[in-house]
Order: structure tokens, then sequence, then C-alpha cells
């Protein structure tokens, strides 16, 4: 199997061709503005990467809330001209091949089952730490979309009266750094003060791990999968792990019936993973 490879962003739209196993010949596009250019950038992008041979398929991550049944991408993003008519068949028209498209959390999350941290496992929670929480669920080795498409939209889940994105991110611990200093940080900022011995750092760092400690427990006492992801750049931050596993043991003392520990890790992929990801859902689904 040899695939176009596409992944669209708000700001880039990311190309490859896969064979083999293997990502090669990417580049990257700036993101259009109308639905033509988009539809004419991602032409010839498909048609530079049949230069090197004919292609099985076209495989896409997106933004926004994809539907597989009627290949509509719902929801909303960056780019709003994609959304809410049936793009799938218009774009197989154009190249003349068959187009699997999946939201890009959930091909983040499928590549980490296919090839990543979680390969091998057939019910995983990823969590993508962002300007809000994001994330995927993967049942019996698929993404669980949900009745509404919901599935692994954990930002949305309240804790204390707020939600997770407002309490389980470093855009948000920044955001509360701010606030209470007048200073304008980074999270980046926050974690490094936290590390040498700032006491307003550590105290909005640990909340935040408190927050995401609680989440994931919850989780696990619900969905109860063998293992969470965390994605993200903040994901390489080496306080991280350790910062939830600590908060994590707090929550398992507190609930001391629950004899079942999470299991977390940090994803394996980066910048490729919407686009192994992709990969993996085309395979599904064709």
């Amino acid at each position: 199997m040899t695939l176009a490879v596409i992944d669209i962003g708000g700001t880039t739209i990311k190309f490859a061709r896969y064979a083999d196993g293997a990502l090669t010949a990417r580049f990257a596009e700036a993101s259009p503005a109308t639905l033509d250019a988009f539809y004419a950038v991602l032409s010839a992008a498909v048609e530079k990467l049949k230069e090197a041979g004919p292609l099985t398929g076209v495989a896409i991550s997106s933004p926004g809330a994809v539907n597989q049944a009627t290949g509509v991408i719902e929801g909303a993003s960056a780019l709003p001209y994609i959304h809410n008519f049936k793009i799938v068949p218009e774009l197989e028209r154009r190249f003349g091949l068959p187009v699997a498209i999946e939201n890009d959390a959930n091909c983040a999350a499928l590549a980490e089952v296919a090839s990543g941290a979680a390969a091998g496992r057939q019910r995983v929670a990823v969590l993508v730490l962002g300007t809000g929480v994001g994330g995927a669920i993967i049942a019996e080795g698929r993404v669980a979309h949900g009745h509404h498409l919901l599935g692994g939209e954990f930002g949305y889940m309240l804790q204390n009266g707020d939600t997770l994105s407002h309490q389980g991110t470093a855009v948000a611990v920044a955001k509360a750094y701010e606030a209470a200093s007048g200073e304008v940080v980074s999270g980046q900022d926050v974690f490094e003060r936290a590390a040498a011995g700032d006491a307003l750092a550590v105290r909005l760092t640990e909340q935040m791990y408190q927050a995401l400690a609680e989440a994931i427990f919850n989780l696990q006492y619900s969905f109860d999968p063998e293992v969470f992801l965390i994605g993200g750049g903040i994901s390489r931050n080496p306080a991280l792990i350790p910062g939830i596993e600590r908060h994590l043991d707090q929550v398992m003392a507190t609930v001391e019936i629950a004899d079942v520990k999470p299991s977390v890790m940090s994803c394996k992929y980066l910048e490729a993973a919407n686009l192994m990801g992709a990969v993996a859902n085309f395979e599904q689904q064709q």
C-alpha cells in the first residue's frame, strides 16, 4: 500500500508519501484562505507525490469532528471552508483515488496504537494538552467516536466548577500566573520557575497535576483503559508524568477501595503523529 498522506492544519498543511512503513518526500504548504485554493494546493501535492509511482489512496488528518459515515467534516476550525458538506467524495473525484479522513487527535491516538507508545494495546485513552485538553478514546483498537462525535473531548469535563481545559494545561497555568503576578510568562517559564522553587509557580503547577490526576482516575474507573498517553508539547517536560503520578498516589490514598492505579506515559510521536495516524485510519477504513 502506497499513500499520499495529508495533515491539514490551520496555518500549515503537511504532505508525505507513505510506503513500506515509512514516510518520505515530506513537505508543507501554507494553509490557503479559500476552498478553491485549498483544492488547488491539495491536488497539486497529490500529483507531485504520484511522480514517484502509483498511489493506493489518500489518507488525511483534519481538524473538526469528522463523520466517517457521511464524509462530512462537522464542527468548526481555523479553516471554516472545509466544514459541513460532503468533502470526501469531492476530494475522491479530484484525486481519482480513495480518500479516508479522520480527526487530528484521533489520528494521533491511532498512530500511538499502531506503532507508538501503546503499540498492541486495544483500549487506550489519549489526552492532548495544548490550548485546551483534547484527545481520543481507542476501544478494541478503533476510535470510539461517540454518538455526537464527542469521544475524547476531555476538556469539557467539569472539576470543582471549572473545565479541565481551564485547569490542566500549561497555557492555563501561564494565564493564572500572569493574573496573580501581573507578569507575562509562558507555560515553560512557569515550569522552569517551579523547578527553581518559585512558590507561586509550584502552587499552580501542582494544581494542574492534581486536575489531570483526578481526570485520569475518573476515566480509569469509567472507561478503564489499559494505558493513558499524554500528548502535546508539554508531554516532553520531564516533570509532567512524575507530577501526575505523585497526585495519582494521593487520589488512590483518598479512594481506598480503588486498587487499580492508572498507567500513564508520554506519546511517542510528535510532528509525525497525525500523518502516521492518517495512514492507520486509511488501513482501517479501506
